[in-house]
């Protein structure tokens, strides 16, 4: 059975809405800056830190990228993108919000959940939003 994370964005995040290639960059961002790291270690720190090649796929009108691993430590992780309808409590009134789905497929590793945990962690501080676990546990990122 698959579980899934979201990442999603409240009226104080940085920015509104995402796409998936706004998704795409930050993972780019995570590789260079992890690099950058390991060159200041003298070590590869890049293949352990994000062992997966980033695979762009669309079916329909549904969008995800696709995160393929080494095949043994590291399996899979898809991550999408998507908004859905809200209803404020106090007011009654409806809005748009997005989210990112960060989700992990049957046969997925641990070693896939510690990664996919540690992006989640990372795409929620950058973009100050309000992360809500694999374990259903929630985690702010945002000020309050």
């Amino acid at each position: 059975m698959s579980t899934h994370a979201y990442i999603k964005l409240v009226p104080q995040s940085k920015q509104k809405a995402i796409t998936l290639e706004e998704v795409k960059q930050f993972l780019h961002y995570y590789q260079d800056i992890t690099n950058k790291t390991g060159k200041q270690l003298d070590w590869g720190y890049k293949e352990a830190a994000f062992p997966y090649q980033i695979i762009e796929a669309s079916e329909r009108k549904e969008q995800w990228l696709y995160l393929k691993g080494d095949g043994s430590r590291y399996r899979t992780i898809i991550i999408g993108v998507g908004q859905e309808q809200t209803t404020n409590e106090e007011t009654g009134e409806t809005s748009e919000q997005s989210f990112i789905q960060i989700t992990l497929p049957h046969g997925a590793t641990h070693g896939d959940k510690g990664k996919a945990n540690e992006f989640c962690k990372f795409l929620a501080k950058k973009l100050e939003g309000e992360l809500h676990l694999f374990n259903g546990r929630v985690m702010y990122y945002y000020k309050r």
